[in-house]
């Protein structure tokens, strides 16, 4: 299937024949769905954190910052920012069909919306500008060209990170800079030194690092910090082939074989490759202005603290089961581990599994603590998209927590569609990750995804069909062999921007 000229192709983007012939078969026999057990609910999966544990976890983290513990904060923000545009896309259509376009052209409702509000908006005073600049008169077709296209704004091409989104006396501010002053209550070390890592798509990364150019100084006088700020690319190894509708290597017009980018569960790699002893994960829109900040920095450290604490705990059964032999162990610590597994981390043994060897249950609790650590924020599910928190079955047959998609869940299934009614939760994508072991000794992260939890989708090239497949998304798939504990936070944490319009929601204004 695969020729030597394939094989050359694939060695030089740094993967192997083997990974691109597993994928192929990825396409032939598709991805199985999962099998969800009940939602985590709390209670029964989620951590529920009274307003003085909220504190009590807060000031444990910050006093573990003190002891040299250095956090960093990792962004993806490499998605573009053309989907929040989709129905101004649509209004250029019907504004160009006129000589003289007005707003009564424009069918979308959405699209009405932004141009009655266009002055609330932070890039506003730019937009004038550019239009002003282009001699053009300033109707409903200008005001949206010259903020998508490259005439103007040239937002319809550029990643959400570097668009204005707010509004301050000094000044407005993209979600990259909304994103180092809030890392500065809480990515930073007892140095003053706060952590971020953004990764970003390759035609983007000059923008990025010309802003943090331009800004870094200011913010680091505004808030008596040193920021250190590295970026990352989706690397070309991480790459999925693409085929065509018969499941044969899609080709392009030389022959060669038609790559596309493997999702943002690919970023596991970028994730694998930073050394921090706690790594927090937060989408590039998820921002809020600074009056709004404070009760998303307050469960951040809640959240780290909640880590940290269990973390202690599971180090002490790391260190016993990997330096000592089991023989050295008393049935009460074995079972202290065992009851810690199943009803703190929530990790059940396969069913009808019973250990009753000692050195059997040894060996399963050694596997088991030996993994990296994550603690998920979840909010309360009010009609806002994402993936949930479920207790699901896992390939060995043992059952967790997982952050589970729905296109992973049967829409056949009537039982697995009622587990999904119960869920209370929704996923934010708020998240504090513990990535090294009792030693220090950074985990390889590529050890502990899920293969099978893949994306198949249909896009088009050049007029022809192809079947694409994006990895193991970041936070469920990539993430599947953590260990991972649910807590429950506020709404007010979660605010991302989805359409150009969410920016006139009052928590962005």
């Amino acid at each position: 299937m695969l020729s030597k000229k394939d094989e050359q192709q694939i060695k030089e983007r740094g993967s192997h024949s083997e990974t691109v012939l597993q994928q192929i078969g990825n396409f032939k026999k598709g991805f199985p769905f999962l099998e969800i057990k009940e939602a985590a609910t709390p209670g029964n999966g989620i951590i529920s954190l009274s307003e003085e544990e909220v504190k009590q976890s807060g000031d444990f983290f910050a006093e573990m910052i003190d002891r040299g513990m250095r956090p960093l904060k990792f962004v993806p923000a490499s998605g573009a920012a053309s989907r929040m545009f989709k129905a101004l896309y649509e209004a250029l259509k019907d504004c160009e069909q006129s000589e003289n376009p007005d707003e009564t052209l424009v069918k979308s409702a959405a699209a009405r919306k932004f141009l009655v509000n266009k002055e609330k908006f932070a890039f506003f005073n730019d937009l004038e500008a550019a239009v002003g600049e282009g001699h053009v008169d300033k109707n409903c077709r200008s005001w949206i060209d010259f903020l998508l296209n490259e005439k103007g704004l040239n937002y319809g091409s550029l990643p959400k990170g570097l668009l204005k989104f707010h509004k301050y006396p000094d000044g407005e501010r993209t979600p990259f800079e909304e994103h180092l002053v809030e890392a500065s209550s809480y990515s930073t070390d007892k140095t003053n030194i706060a952590r971020l890592h953004f990764t970003v798509s390759p035609e983007h990364k000059k923008g990025f690092e010309e802003l943090l150019n331009e800004v870094k100084a200011k913010y680091e006088k505004l808030l008596n910090v040193t920021f250190e700020v590295s970026f990352s690319v989706q690397k070309p190894s991480t790459d999925t082939i693409a085929v065509d509708l018969k499941n044969e290597p899609f080709r392009e017009s030389d022959g060669s074989l038609l790559f596309r980018p493997g999702g943002h569960g690919a970023l596991i790699e970028n994730l694998n490759d930073l050394d921090a002893d706690l790594i927090f994960i937060k989408n590039i829109d998820n921002v809020v202005p600074d009056h709004l900040k404070q009760v998303t920095i307050d469960y951040k450290k809640a959240l780290a603290g909640v880590l940290l604490k269990f973390q202690e705990k599971i180090f002490r059964y790391q260190k016993f089961l990997n330096e000592r032999h089991p023989s050295a162990l008393d049935s009460a610590f074995l079972a202290e581990a065992a009851n810690f597994l199943e009803h703190t981390l929530n990790i059940k043994p396969p069913r009808n599994q019973y250990y009753t060897e000692k050195e059997e249950l040894y060996h399963y609790l050694r596997e088991k603590y030996n993994r990296p650590l994550r603690v998920c924020g979840m909010v309360k599910n009010e009609g806002e998209p994402g993936g949930g928190p479920f207790l699901a079955l896992n390939p060995d047959d043992t059952v967790s927590l997982q952050i589970v998609e729905s296109t992973q869940i049967d829409p056949e299934s009537v039982q697995q569609q009622n587990i999904v009614k119960n869920a209370t939760h929704f996923n934010p994508v708020d998240l504090v990750c513990a990535v090294k072991n009792y030693k220090g000794e950074k985990y390889d992260l590529a050890q502990f995804t899920d293969p099978a939890t893949g994306f198949i989708s249909k896009k088009s090239k050049d007029g022809k069909d192809l079947k694409a497949q994006e990895l193991p998304g970041l936070w469920n798939g990539a993430m599947s062999n953590w260990n991972t504990l649910f807590v429950e936070v506020p709404v007010e944490t979660f605010n991302p921007v989805k359409t150009v319009n969410d920016l006139l929601r009052e928590q962005h204004l």
